[in-house]
């Protein structure tokens, strides 16, 4: 059986050093035309405990170019926060 390999992205902090992080999943917003992505630290993956970050994103016309924006609304959070609920809920069965 062939695992599945996981998406990677690179995301740079405040001081523009950039880390490895793992995809979780996206997932769009139907009603207000939202894309969001949520991550992990490739360092933590392995772990019990890990730190999932989340953002907003749009596509750039580059094909593997993305836009991220820090969610700061606690609607969005509460939508995202949701979908993570819902997909820990699927893993757990």
């Amino acid at each position: 059986m062939a695992l599945e390999e996981k998406e990677r992205i690179i995301i740079p902090d405040e001081n523009g050093e950039e880390h490895l992080f793992e995809v979780l999943f996206t997932f769009d917003v139907d009603q207000t035309g939202d894309s969001y992505i949520a991550v992990v630290p490739t360092e933590q993956k392995d772990e019990e405990e890990v730190e999932v970050f989340a953002f907003r994103y749009e596509e750039k016309d580059q094909e593997d170019d993305l836009t991220l924006y820090q969610i700061e609304s606690d609607e969005e959070w509460e939508i995202v926060e949701e979908m993570l609920n819902t997909l820990a809920d699927e893993q757990d069965e």
